[in-house]
């Protein structure tokens, strides 16, 4: 008879950062912060086009994302990230926001909508075509 090996969580070390370690030292300002890290980060790691974003999102633990719908000032994302308890999606938000914002030259603004029951993430991103940057 043989030991069961115990199962190892490839992303261990990601959720001690992300659900421990940056809700502790963040606190109430967590969502904030990490929307604006998102950006920081897009800024880092620029993309060609959106397209890039779905491979950037698996190398980066994120989870899966795939495109929902795309239209001239609207582009919906849904993400089924690899954890979905006790997660604040605002750092995946921020980071859409900013490659949009710098691929298409205008402002744009991403909210999320936790969808549990599908065990997915709604991400909107909003251009304002008004608005150049």
């Amino acid at each position: 008879m043989t030991a069961k090996e115990p199962e190892i969580n490839n992303h261990f070390g990601y959720e001690i950062i992300r659900d421990h370690v940056l809700s502790d030292i963040l606190g109430k300002h967590e969502s904030d912060v990490l929307y604006w890290a998102g950006k920081s980060l897009a800024r880092k790691f620029p993309l060609f086009s959106l397209d890039e974003a779905a491979d950037f999102f698996l190398q980066a633990e994120f989870g899966d994302l795939v495109t929902e719908k795309s239209g001239k000032d609207e582009i919906i994302f849904i993400l089924r990230p690899f954890k979905m308890e006790n997660r604040c999606f605002k750092l995946e938000a921020g980071f859409l926001a900013q490659q949009k914002q710098k691929l298409g030259g205008f402002l744009t603004e991403a909210y999320e909508e936790v969808l549990p029951k599908k065990k997915s993430v709604r991400i909107t991103l909003k251009t304002d075509l008004r608005e150049q940057v």
